[in-house]
């Protein structure tokens, strides 16, 4: 039996404890979800781009039935990364539960929260005690006792028994302690899923960027070779006498300007492969393999068909595990004021005893030596300098904190999710016009090199062409790498990731 399934069942037992109603007249107010009125609003939404333009030069936005942006889903969302097809991500995501060390440490916290919760639980239930002893006692002539004869005692004492003692929850102390526990253990669970969220994200992140950069390494080394060429061709031109030797030595600094680039972006690529191995609980370097580049002739396209939200429901922020934990801890602060309330009143106990009491060893199991006994008692704090109330007073303050944190979280919620929504429809935006300048940069090469060869231009049109298509090509690779961090963005801001098992 698992840790899990071992909680699981202390649950059950407490919760028949909990429908025996114990509490007579808890204190204190019960749990009501913070009602909000949120406004509507329109969403920033640039809407997916089409070829023609707007007055003021920008692209226009695909309207009703030619938007051919896909609806994001709840399904969608519980699964995000299986969108990508990608074995590879896929892989990544479902060793990061069992291996991640950081995601690990959360979930034995949240052991510890369920644990604590049982504990909690011990304060419905009779507190029993055993205990036995024996005592030899004895007293002189001289010595102060009851005895009085001025001869010496001896005696020997045999008892053994059980004490109990049960508080009845008149006022609902116990109750609310109980609860208050409890949403705080289902505050961590929520803290566990929010950081599965994070993490699932930070993974698809990390692992775009890889390719990200990838590709800008391919665009870079296509980029020298192509320069390469040029140079090449310059040098040999200048070697049989009918070259120019100023045309030489600017392709050779644009052919080292583009080899200088790639050293960087090589340390980014190791650097991106090792921090996702720290992520799904590997050993840097042990994943190299499977994160190696793509061959070009099994090159795939991580850019999924563009997505759209038509509104951003309040359930969903609040759904969102963040919130929901801000929530439970706000709940759980009201079920502490009440136990704090409850202070202020009396507590009520049955308290109990039998056991066994002999002078002598061979008569301790007789009838006769059996003693008991049963009775209420009560206690109740009637002065204590204003400590109780004061504790009671810091409660309330505690609870005002985190309502107003709860209603915090969902705002920065919708922030979040309003910014991420922008980003990635306006990177969409940025991508077609970098498309355009990539087609332009690359014609404007070839004519440069033809106007070049025939005399027409001298050789910085070309220099400058060349260096003009290796920067739009590199922005083009970093958008779209954009445009897929910023869905990844898009999803995690609405709670994405969230399907998990076992907690």
């Amino acid at each position: 039996m698992n840790r899990t399934n071992k909680i699981s069942m202390w649950f059950g037992a407490v919760s028949l404890v909990m429908a025996a109603g114990c509490s007579i007249w808890p204190v204190g107010e019960d749990y009501k979800e913070i009602e909000m009125n949120v406004p509507e609003t329109v969403i920033p939404d640039a809407g997916y781009p089409m070829t023609n333009m707007t007055s003021t030069g920008e692209f226009d936005v695909a309207k009703d039935k030619n938007d051919v942006r896909v609806l994001i889903t709840t399904n969608m969302l519980e699964r995000w990364w299986d969108q990508f097809n990608d074995p590879i991500l896929t892989k990544l995501v479902e060793s990061a539960i069992t291996n991640n060390i950081s995601f690990q440490i959360a979930h034995e916290r949240l052991l510890q929260a369920r644990w604590q919760l049982v504990g909690s639980a011990a304060d419905f239930f009779p507190k029993v005690s055993f205990d036995g002893s024996y005592t030899r006692s004895g007293s002189h002539k001289n010595n102060t006792s009851r005895y009085s004869s001025g001869r010496a005692f001896h005696g020997d004492s045999w008892n053994s028994g059980f004490d109990a003692s049960w508080e009845i929850d008149v006022f609902g102390g116990q109750y609310r302690q109980y609860k208050s526990s409890r949403a705080q253990m289902e505050a961590a669970e929520f803290e566990l899923i929010d950081a599965w969220v994070r993490l699932t994200a930070e993974i698809g992140r990390q692992y775009i960027s890889l390719r990200t950069v990838q590709s800008r390494i391919e665009v870079a080394r296509f980029n020298l070779l192509t320069q390469s060429e040029t140079y090449e061709i310059l040098k040999s031109r200048l070697d049989s006498g009918i070259g120019d030797e100023l045309a030489v030595n600017q392709a050779r600094y644009n052919v080292e300007q583009t080899r200088a680039s790639i050293p960087n972006l090589l340390a980014s690529e190791e650097s991106l492969k090792n921090g996702i191995a720290i992520l799904v609980g590997s050993i840097p370097g042990t994943l190299h393999d499977t994160l190696r580049a793509i061959p070009k002739d099994q090159s795939r396209d991580w850019l999924v068909s563009p997505q759209k939200l038509e509104s951003i429901p309040l359930d969903v922020i609040r759904a969102r595990p963040d919130v929901r934990n801000a929530e439970r801890k706000f709940a759980s602060q009201v079920e502490a004021v009440g136990f704090a309330k409850s202070k202020l009143f009396p507590k009520f106990f049955i308290n109990g005893s039998f056991g066994l009491d002999s002078a002598k060893a061979n008569k301790f199991f007789s009838s006769d030596s059996f003693i008991a006994s049963i009775g209420p008692s009560f206690s109740w704090p009637i002065f204590q300098g204003g400590n109780i109330y004061a504790n009671w007073q810091a409660e309330q303050a505690k609870m005002a904190e985190l309502a107003l944190n709860y209603e915090l979280s969902i705002q920065k919620a919708y922030e979040e999710t309003r910014n991420a929504y922008s980003e990635y429809t306006q990177e969409y935006h940025r991508y077609q016009s970098l498309q355009g300048a990539v087609d332009a940069a690359r014609a404007a090469v070839e004519i440069s090199n033809d106007l070049y060869k025939n005399g027409l231009r001298d050789f910085n049109n070309v220099l400058d062409a060349q260096r003009s298509l290796l920067a739009l090509e590199e922005a083009l690779a970093i958008s779209r790498g954009e445009i897929t961090i910023g869905l990844i963005s898009l999803y995690k801001s609405l709670g994405g990731g969230m399907a998990m098992q076992n907690l």
